[in-house]
């Protein structure tokens, strides 16, 4: 996957791939009744998460989608989805595993977003933007297509902010001339401690609250009114 400055490894990009590809089965065996899945339903939700985030990225940048330029994407991410759905029993007792997983695909497509953004010429805040838009990208869409609450909307552990430390060290570094592939190494490390610690530790952050200035929602039944 290129662009004039900068080249993405085609095995690191795969590596990508294939564990958000895991990542989606994992995610997709969870569900029980008659929400469960069968094996299409499950690759779906593999590709969904192995492409969402370069999709999202590329798409930003007005660049050629780098998941549709060779065969090796697709069948990594089936591939991988697959394995995670023979995988799924006993990987769910794991959830350090999961948890693991989640924060190194994060990382990944964080610090890929941010770095070819910059290879492509764009300023240190959009190219942070789509780092983190190509993060959690993949998650947006994985829960718009199941028709479930988008995750980074909603109260929980830190995602999309970690992904935000993690670019903007990672475009800091380049700014300072360390070489992108260091700067996005610390990217990624970054992205996934505080994603990690955020789990541990059960951070988030503030949750809206809000004002009982006015009653006109209330009596309106347009919104409720949020006592502490």
């Amino acid at each position: 996957m290129e662009t004039a400055q900068f080249v993405i490894p085609l095995w690191l990009d795969l590596t990508a791939v294939g564990l958000g590809g895991i990542q989606g089965a994992l995610f997709a065996s969870g569900f029980r009744g008659e929400r469960r899945l069968d094996l299409l339903g499950v690759a779906i939700v593999g590709i969904v998460m192995g492409f969402g985030g370069g999709i999202i990225r590329d798409l930003l940048l007005n660049v050629p989608i780098g998941a549709l330029q060779s065969n090796w994407y697709l069948t990594t991410a089936v591939g991988a989805s697959l394995i995670g759905m023979l995988l799924a029993a006993p990987l769910q007792r794991l959830n350090a595993v999961i948890v693991g997983l989640d924060a190194i695909v994060i990382g990944m497509f964080g610090a890929f977003g941010t770095s070819k953004a910059l290879a492509l010429g764009l300023p240190p805040l959009p190219a942070i933007f789509v780092g983190v838009a190509a993060a959690v990208g993949g998650g947006i869409l994985r829960d718009m297509l199941m028709s479930l609450p988008v995750a980074i909307m909603h109260v929980g552990s830190l995602y999309a902010v970690a992904a935000g430390a993690g670019c903007i060290v990672l475009a800091v570094l380049e700014l300072a001339g360390v070489p992108i592939f260091i700067a996005g190494l610390v990217g990624l490390i970054v992205t996934a401690v505080i994603r990690l610690l955020a789990v541990i530790f059960d951070l988030s952050l503030p949750e809206q609250r809000m004002l009982n200035r006015r009653k006109v929602a209330t009596e309106t039944g347009v919104l409720p009114t949020v006592g502490r």
